[in-house]
């Protein structure tokens, strides 16, 4: 039986989320074959050929593209099964339905398809035994058979967090390692970069995360052999460089740590990045010179805001003095930090973002801060614990089908216009090659109505290594 796996933009990565499940399926006997649409063009036939179509939503972008895709994959495949499957997928279940998706599966997913595929398979078999003639013609609708192992869930959803022994990624079938994003070194070097995961979920709940919906505070280990072939598998095909795509790497440092010390005895030259968040890097602090040793570049940390009510707000569980102490730590331990944060929010007034931009000088970052995040904007997807807080309540509007997200309007309208005024600036800045330094004091100026920058910003800190695209949701 075909299988057609699809994957619409995974942070300029090749995409786990479809090589992992190309794996399990093959081994259950489907032929199946994989395309990146961020990178490559959809096959149709490929697609009009399928009975099981798998479409992978593992954020919020990806979620968006899968929803303009799914009546365009219906109409090719009108008897294919279509399943969404990824974080997104269950939360926002009667949206994809409604555009042509029959089933939902998410948490760890892998399994689940394999469970699918069977019950399909099994149902074609059964169908083409006992076929039914109307009007001299076989009849056999593949999308109308109930999968037995999801027949019991509502609406033909499932999320599953069951441990699962997983199998080593198979890449071959998807682009080149090449086609992707790319690691820029501060001597204007470039490594191919490669992208794996050791864990799965996070044990955290901050409340804007749309982890949390899914996994409720758990997450699931890779086991270190099948992370390390998958590794070995990317160095042979030219990776310099691996991301570990991890929510948070130090979920488990009991298992994080043997797996990088073992990475880095194979592949000595290998250079890695992975995330942790603020509270990780100050309970584990012992374990970063290891880190570095073993080559880890530089850690992304989701510090999100720099003011303690917002930082309460999202249940964060650091604050601005917590941050302020991670810098220095990794500063000290030779780690550059790449940080992230949530700029725009209902709590953010023009005071607020203007104390956030000059912290951020203060602390030495500006080079550590991709400038899209000076312009990141709230988000409230479908299932986000913001909508517990009585004061999200009453901000949101109805659900917004084509943003996938509630939305809501800053009190102050003149932030708003600044969110949209500062995006513009950056998007176009970035654009020309201006760097971060000079992105940096524009967006101060459009802070500040106009006035320039009056900061001295400490031009001894050294440029950071970065990913060629960057982070976004």
């Amino acid at each position: 039986m075909n299988v057609v796996l699809l994957s619409t933009y995974e942070l300029g990565h090749q995409p786990f989320g479809l090589a992992s499940p190309a794996a399990w399926l093959r081994a259950a006997g489907a032929e199946v074959v994989c395309f990146d649409l961020a990178v490559q063009p959809l096959d149709e036939t490929a697609v009009a050929g399928a009975a099981l179509i798998g479409v992978y939503v593992p954020m919020h972008t990806a979620t968006r593209l899968a929803g303009e895709l799914l009546p365009r994959l219906r109409a090719l495949a009108p008897a294919a099964h279509i399943c969404c499957f990824g974080l997104y997928a269950t939360p926002n279940e009667a949206l994809l339905r409604e555009l042509g998706a029959d089933t939902l599966i998410g948490g760890e997913f892998e399994a689940e398809l394999v469970a699918l595929y069977d019950a399909i398979e099994d149902g074609t078999r059964r169908h083409e035994d006992t076929t039914t003639r109307r009007a001299g013609e076989d009849t056999l609708l593949v999308r109308d058979f109930a999968p037995s192992r999801l027949r019991d869930a509502p609406l033909g959803s499932v999320v599953s967090l069951e441990r699962l022994e997983f199998r080593v990624p198979e890449r071959e079938t998807l682009p080149p390692l090449g086609a992707y994003a790319r690691l820029l070194m501060p001597d204007d070097t470039q490594r191919i970069a490669g992208y794996t995961e050791a864990t799965r979920g996070c044990k955290h709940l901050c409340r804007h995360c749309p982890i949390v919906p899914v996994y409720g505070g758990r997450f699931r280990a890779v086991a270190r052999d099948v992370v390390l072939e998958d590794i070995r598998r990317q160095v042979a095909a030219g990776a310099q460089h691996i991301t570990f795509g991890d929510p948070d790497f130090f979920n488990g440092p009991g298992h994080a740590l043997p797996l990088v010390r073992a990475l880095h005895a194979e592949h000595p030259a290998l250079t890695y990045d992975v995330t942790i968040k603020v509270e990780h890097l100050l309970a584990q602090a012992r374990h970063l010179p290891e880190l570095r040793d073993t080559g880890c570049l530089f850690i992304t940390s989701a510090i999100e805001a720099l003011d303690d009510t917002i930082l309460v707000y999202f249940d964060k569980r650091h604050t601005r003095a917590h941050v302020a102490c991670a810098v220095a730590l990794l500063r000290e331990t030779g780690i550059a930090l790449n940080a992230t944060f949530v700029a725009f929010t209902p709590w953010t007034t023009r005071a607020v973002y203007q104390d956030w931009l000059r912290t951020i000088a203060d602390l030495g970052l500006v080079e550590s801060v991709a400038p899209v995040q000076y312009a990141i904007r709230l988000l409230i997807p479908a299932g986000s614990r913001l909508l517990e807080l009585p004061e999200v309540q009453a901000l949101v509007r109805p659900f917004d089908r084509h943003l996938l997200s509630y939305p809501w309007a800053h009190p102050d309208p003149q932030m708003d216009e600044l969110q949209t005024r500062v995006m513009r600036a950056v998007h176009r800045m970035q654009r020309a090659g201006t760097g971060r330094a000079s992105i940096f004091a524009h967006v101060w100026q459009l802070a500040h109505d106009g006035a320039p920058l009056t900061l001295e910003l400490d031009r001894s800190r050294a440029l950071v290594p970065q990913m060629s695209e960057p982070w976004y949701c």
